[in-house]
């Protein structure tokens, strides 16, 4: 072997030494595997970002109103409208691969059949009144009685003790209690101890009075609630002298069964179950497509995007529809009830999507860490974090957003009773939108976020597409990203007071079934 051979066998040999090298490289190294979770995470979030879209979930808020047209006007639980929308969502996500359940329960059934109130001396004028439910009714016809009202504490708690009723005052008469202090139930359980017979409940903010009384046990007397104007005007005329009213409140109450729709992943980790659930029913007064058809089809779309995706999660992934939210939160208090500590704890967390595309919305995110210092406290821990990474989310789109109180008035309360992390989104009921918060969202101050909340304007031209829009995309994002990773849950953070939601006049989200004055 000459010279020139030598050196040719020399490069050829230190070539075949550095190819090793070469392959065990950094740039070719074989990737980190922690960090799978928050790459997957990220790339499903953004292709379910992409895909979902509230057009293709207008389609199903078509389907729902559909169903109503053909079922009376509405979806309520208990009613062949809420019967047939359960089993279009059964059959979507049975398609779709989901294992998909009903879990049935038993309700009481609630239909006003009649709230007629009007002054029949001095001053006739028909009162705008809304039947609470669980409420005693007053004979077909109603009856005529004189009116008599609470004297307003200065400590807010009218109506709530036995103290309240003058004794003799109330005897025969119909009361006129102020809202404030504990619960409607109570304040008409003393009025009918103190002899009325019935209850007017006014309001202490704008917008009539409309709650339940809790359970039928609980209704003592025919129990209605009207504006806080209304109220007020009344107050001044019993100042001058006697006042009667024509009086007729009665509402059907049987004993109906009706079922949530529960559907999941096939594959996940199940001790790291995440949740997202929106209720399905309507009130009876209307089809129900913003409250709450929108949540409703908003959820199920992203449910399918995530099936077509072919994605093999890594956390089991929970999809619920409830039933008879409008009845007192009824179907997930079922859920949340028959839960073992086991599943509790597999619970990582719920996300409650209700009302996400009123017409002149606000975008609202619940308050988990009660940064806004308004109603409720924080929610458990990891509420926090799930508030800040909707916010985060949705700052980056450059999309407006302030926070709303937990309440407890829709289906995330009995989650967060027993401990279990949640949040969400809400665009607002019949509260009545600020001017800084339409130099804001856009839309027109002074007017409900809702004007058709539990109304039969609740149809398909009562949907703003863009809040429809933004609020899917935050449903479409949670599930991409909590699919793969919760790391984020136990992330601190840093509380910054926002500018609103329910404590700026978000609105009193569901108050059918609030239960406290």
């Amino acid at each position: 072997m000459n010279a020139t051979q030598r050196r040719a066998a020399a490069i050829l040999a230190a070539a075949a030494l550095a190819t090793p090298l070469v392959l065990a490289s950094p740039a070719t190294a074989v990737k980190d595997p922690s960090a799978a979770p928050a790459r997957d995470a990220a790339q499903l979030a953004k292709k379910l970002v992409r895909e979902t879209t509230g057009q293709d979930a207008f389609k199903h808020l078509q389907k729902f109103q559909a169903i109503a047209d053909s079922t009376g006007g509405h979806r309520a639980a208990g009613t062949l409208g809420h019967d047939a929308s359960a089993a279009y969502v059964y059959q979507q996500l049975k398609k779709a691969g989901y294992n998909v359940t009903y879990e049935q329960f038993d309700f009481i059934y609630t239909e006003t059949l009649a709230e007629k109130v009007s002054v029949v001396s001095p001053a006739p004028r028909t009162l705008d009144a809304k039947a609470m439910t669980y409420t005693k009714s007053t004979p077909v016809g109603g009856i005529k009685a004189d009116l008599a009202a609470v004297p307003v504490d200065a400590d807010g708690t009218t109506g709530c003790e036995p103290g309240d009723y003058a004794t003799g005052t109330f005897t025969g008469k119909i009361a006129l209690i102020k809202r404030g202090g504990c619960s409607f139930a109570i304040k008409q359980q003393q009025a009918a101890a103190a002899g009325a017979v019935g209850a007017l409940i006014y309001n202490n903010a704008a917008g009539v009075l409309s709650g339940t009384l809790g359970d039928p046990a609980s209704g003592k007397l025919p129990t209605g609630g009207i504006t806080q104007a209304e109220g007020e005007g009344l107050v001044a005329d019993l100042a001058k002298g006697a006042v009667n009213l024509s009086f007729e409140i009665r509402q059907l109450q049987e004993k109906r069964i009706t079922n949530n729709v529960i559907a999941e992943t096939k594959g996940g980790n199940a001790a790291n179950t995440v949740m997202l659930g929106s209720h399905l029913d309507s009130v009876t007064a209307g089809p129900g497509i913003n409250d709450n058809g929108s949540g409703s089809a908003g959820l199920l779309q992203t449910a399918l995007e995530l099936a077509k995706s072919k994605d093999k999660v890594r956390n089991k992934v929970r999809f619920a529809w409830w039933s008879a939210e409008e009845n007192g939160l009824l179907g997930s208090e079922h859920y949340v009830t028959n839960l073992t500590e086991l599943d509790k704890k597999e619970i990582k967390l719920y996300l409650n999507f209700d009302m996400i595309a009123s017409p002149n919305y606000g975008l609202f995110v619940y308050d988990g860490d009660n940064s806004d210092n308004v109603g409720a406290g924080a929610g458990p821990e990891g509420s926090a974090q799930l508030e800040r990474d909707i916010t985060d989310f949705m700052d980056k789109r450059g999309v407006p957003n302030e926070g709303t109180d937990f309440s407890g008035r829709s289906d995330y309360g009995p989650f967060i009773e027993v401990g279990i992390p949640s949040g969400g989104t809400f665009t607002g009921a019949e509260g009545i939108k600020t001017a800084a918060q339409a130099a804001k969202f856009g839309g027109t101050a002074g007017v409900a976020y809702d004007v058709n909340y539990h109304a039969k304007g609740d149809d398909l031209k009562n949907v703003n597409m863009k809040a429809f829009d933004v609020n899917i995309d935050v449903i479409a994002n949670a599930v991409g990203t909590y699919a793969h990773d919760i790391s984020s849950l136990r992330k601190p953070v840093v509380s910054t007071p926002t500018t609103g939601g329910e404590s700026s006049g978000g609105g009193l989200h569901d108050d059918h079934h609030e239960v406290t004055a």
